[in-house]
């Protein structure tokens, strides 16, 4: 059982959550990832660890409630417990001094991004980052990126903060001003899609960190399963980070899609559960 030790909402929607689990927070590099589950019956869902602190033994997620599994973890009060939490998963982020990184992040991308920015940086590269969302509410984690970037660039759809746009156009307005040797892309999958077209036209070496279906993590099931430059991939194992010019992201979002009237169903009924439960 791993004990949740602080708690703090970004919006409505997005957590931050900071939890015991100090053999992870030991052994976790940029990059890596946890699967969770809550309650005995839960699914196991993947989250990239966005913090950790050895002293203390901890580390952080960011949950954004979009299904039911979500919603539970997010409901979870400090002193509470997570029933099951694996890890760290994944391949580490390869981190070395490179010269200039682009680091994309949009909604709650932001948040894997974060350690990854940090590393970039301490690694002496000169690091410009680009953090989106749909408004200004949605914006998260603004000053700890901040702190290891030499630019930020604040971008929302709406307008309401920062600037005016898509992630995209605020990658060109970087890219337009001076050399790029490599770009980190982390958010939802139209938007990595669209961003890896980006870079692509100037270039630019580009890595993707994926958000696929996953259920055991350590590549058994297949469900993470990926193509990317014509060859099946297993995201929890193989990744969460690829060439983001190698991957089939149109493959990507049908399998991201396949579940989501189920998905939509359980939501609904499990806030309408919640509710009767309220009254």
């Amino acid at each position: 059982m791993f004990k949740i030790v602080d708690k703090e909402f970004f919006s409505e929607n997005v957590v931050r959550l900071s939890i015991e689990a100090p053999r992870i927070a030991k052994a976790r590099r940029a990059g890596h990832f946890v699967i969770v589950k809550i309650g005995e019956k839960g699914e196991r869902f993947p989250l990239t660890i966005a913090g950790a602190d050895r002293e203390k033994g901890t580390i952080t997620l960011v949950v954004q409630k979009v299904g039911v599994s979500s919603r539970k973890l997010a409901a979870l009060e400090v002193g509470e417990y997570i029933t099951d939490l694996v890890g760290p998963l994944g391949q580490a982020t390869h981190i070395e001094n490179k010269g200039t990184i682009l680091a994309c992040g949009g909604g709650v991308g932001v948040a894997p991004l974060l350690p990854i920015v940090e590393a970039y940086k301490k690694a002496g590269n000169r690091v410009i980052t680009v953090i989106a969302a749909r408004s200004k509410d949605l914006i998260i984690l603004e000053d700890q990126i901040k702190q290891f970037s030499d630019e930020l660039i604040v971008m929302t759809d709406d307008g309401s903060y920062g600037k005016k746009g898509l992630v995209t156009e605020g990658m060109e307005e970087a890219i337009a001003r001076e050399k790029i040797d490599e770009a980190m892309i982390i958010g939802p999958a139209v938007m990595m899609k669209f961003a890896a077209l980006t870079t692509k036209k100037y270039n630019i070496p580009t890595l993707a960190s994926l958000n696929t279906i996953m259920v055991d993590g350590t590549g058994m099931c297949g469900a993470c399963r990926i193509t990317v430059g014509g060859k099946t991939k297993f995201v929890c194992v193989d990744g969460p980070e690829f060439d983001a010019h190698q991957v089939d992201f149109d493959e990507m979002l049908l399998r991201l899609n396949g579940y989501k009237d189920l998905e939509k169903k359980a939501d609904s009924d499990y806030l309408k559960s919640s509710e009767e439960k309220g009254r």
